[in-house]
């Protein structure tokens, strides 16, 4: 029994010097639509994903991010402004679509659909980027009564949203391109008209912070903006901005 409990303690304590501690590892928050990408550019790293503006409130709050990266200009630029991270940098673009259930049963049939009412629809809430860029679409199209002919339930993030639509609990919500393209075999995406979509624009920056790990934040925003992340973004579906 002793010498069981000894290899026992042994085997811990190679699996504890083995593994990455917490302090060492570069800590990124993450808009939640970057969640399946940004393992693939870099695995070892320590990611939170979100809402941009709760990322945004938590590093404003003390958060030990050293890189930020947001899903639309306003929560990078605001830390910028306020002396918590360096330049903002765009990255990535990106589009909306209208999901709905696989096969269509509230017969939607098209974004003009939801002029019809009664359906419950998911989207996200107006402080995130998703529902902000909803509200900007709808708007464009002159459909923002649909927000209220609708059940609407508002979500935190991108991923509740689609989540609600893929397992049931909304008829359709609106979502990244990026997003849809998870969830193929449980939801459809309805096509938006392309001179009605806001200008998505995914904005990354060092966070400026005592003990943050700058260089490797800038390395990590230099490796998304390099040839090789910029393939993995548009396998990923994200629009790519023009080299700097």
């Amino acid at each position: 029994m002793k010498r069981l409990l000894l290899s026992g303690t042994a085997a811990a304590a190679l699996m504890l010097a083995a593994a990455p501690t917490g302090a060492s590892a570069l800590n990124v928050s993450a808009a939640t639509s970057l969640t399946n990408v940004m393992p693939e550019i870099k695995r070892d790293v320590s990611y939170s994903f979100g809402g941009s503006n709760t990322l945004q409130l938590q590093i404003e709050r003390g958060a030990p991010a050293d890189l930020f990266l947001s899903a639309e200009p306003n929560e990078a630029q605001a830390l910028y402004r306020e002396g918590r991270c360096q330049r903002p940098v765009t990255f990535a673009t990106n589009k909306l679509v209208l999901i709905v259930r696989q096969g269509d049963p509230q017969q939607i049939g098209s974004i003009y659909g939801l002029r019809k009412g009664g359906f419950n629809l998911s989207i996200g809430n107006a402080a995130v980027p998703i529902g902000d860029y909803t509200r900007r679409l709808l708007h464009r199209l002159r459909m923002s009564s649909v927000l209220t002919t609708n059940k609407v339930s508002q979500q935190s993030n991108v991923g509740q949203v689609l989540s609600q639509v893929a397992f049931g609990g909304a008829d359709a919500g609106f979502v990244y391109v990026t997003d849809a393209r998870t969830q193929p075999d449980r939801i459809d995406s309805l096509y938006v008209p392309q001179w009605a979509q806001p200008a998505v624009r995914y904005q990354g920056c060092v966070v400026v912070r005592d003990g943050a790990d700058t260089a490797g934040a800038q390395a990590l925003l230099d490796s998304i903006r390099s040839s090789r992340g910029r393939g993995l973004l548009q396998h990923f579906g994200f629009g790519l901005p023009p080299k700097a």
